[in-house]
């Protein structure tokens, strides 16, 4: 179903591109490259559900001259699947803007998109390698460095000192083993112990065993998917009792449904739906609510601005009559630098990140809740 459904919106676009054709010109051509298969299709789900309301107020608005023309290729949530893709978008597709997702994805993807001069926008990755990655790579999310950065603060004021990590062996994981190997002396911390898991590990049980044997104050995992939850249930029903501890990923409506999730703290850019006062939030929020009956995450508001992003900026080419390519588009974007996005105004820096504000959250009841 999941891959039936960005065929429509890919093909919806194609379809009413021909009659708009001859009164308005050629469609521009936005590729996403998400994991629309395998354990990590629900956040192919996510994102390409945020890519579609953003679409739809793009359209409602009449922002743009010419109308959009939505690209979609499977990542598979795999390098190899990350090069392929991004290879198809330029290529074949003509892509001159891609959004994407996945650390060990963007690194693969972002060498061939440099080359064809794609400009390409990460909601999803958290690697502090993305950074910098390319002139043309540029984040719309909080890197991981910056989401342990705001944990830190918060573990000193609850007194939790002894953290055991058990991460992913890929290049999120190395980088969150990494960042808090580096920030928790800092804090007055210290790892108690790490594990490292393979990204297609199931089974934690001998994790859990050996997690209770150091006596740690809190677990932290940096993991992403389906297997989160199997790590989050296995460590519960192994006798965990400690203070669950995650980044963004933990935003996810699989983590966030689990009983054994009760509790679990995770850091992410500032969404606080609740009190939106800026229209662009309180739109968003609003239409979100209608459509799907439900809070929007991170997530959904991440690649909502990565679309909304690539509307601002061809709206600016549009005036000043200037092709929308991935070269003109990166300059609009290194000239204007400040948008106004779902969150609130956002300033890309000169590293190819986004400046926001950070929150701390805790679930209760399948709710994410802000408590700092």
């Amino acid at each position: 179903m999941l891959q039936r459904r960005t065929f429509l919106l890919t093909t919806a676009a194609g379809l009413a591109a021909p009659a708009v054709l001859r009164a308005q010109g050629s469609p521009y051509v936005v590729g996403t490259l998400f994991p629309m298969s395998g354990p990590n299709a629900e956040y192919g789900m996510l994102f390409t559900n945020a890519v579609q309301l953003a679409f739809e107020h793009i359209k409602a608005d009449g922002m743009l001259k010419r109308p959009i023309d939505l690209r979609a290729q499977d990542s598979l949530a795999t390098p190899q699947g990350g090069a392929v893709g991004m290879q198809k978008l330029a290529s074949v597709d003509g892509a001159s803007y891609v959004m994407l997702g996945f650390t060990g994805v963007s690194k693969a993807a972002a060498p061939i998109g440099t080359r064809s001069k794609v400009m390409m926008v990460n909601g999803g990755g958290v690697g502090p390698d993305l950074a910098g990655l390319s002139p043309y790579f540029w984040n719309v999310i909080p890197l991981v460095n910056q989401e342990v950065k705001a944990l830190l603060p918060w573990l000193r004021q609850k007194s939790l000192k002894r953290i055991a990590l058990i991460y992913v062996d890929d290049p999120l994981g190395n980088s969150v083993l990494e960042q808090l190997r580096k920030g928790l002396p800092e804090a007055g911390g210290e790892l108690a112990d790490t594990y490292s898991v393979p990204p297609t590990a199931q089974q934690f049980a001998a994790v859990a065993a050996k997690v209770r044997s150091v006596n740690a104050d809190a677990v932290y995992f940096a993991s992403y998917g389906a297997q989160q939850s199997q790590i989050i249930k296995q460590l519960r029903d192994n006798g965990i009792k400690q203070q669950l501890l995650t980044y963004s990923a933990g935003s996810i409506p699989s983590v966030l449904s689990l009983p054994e999730s009760e509790g679990l703290v995770y850091t992410s850019q500032a969404a606080d739906w609740s009190s939106a006062q800026d229209p662009v939030t309180q739109r968003f929020v609003k239409d979100w609510r209608a459509k799907h009956n439900s809070d929007p995450s991170i997530y959904h508001q991440n690649y909502y601005n990565a679309m909304r992003l690539f509307a601002l900026l061809a709206q600016e080419l549009e005036k000043a009559g200037t092709p929308v390519n991935g070269e003109n588009l990166l300059a609009t974007l290194l000239k204007v630098r400040h948008f106004t996005f779902v969150g609130g105004e956002g300033t890309f820096q000169d590293n190819g990140t986004l400046e926001l504000p950070m929150q701390i959250n805790q679930i209760h009841d399948g709710r994410a809740q802000k408590i700092a």
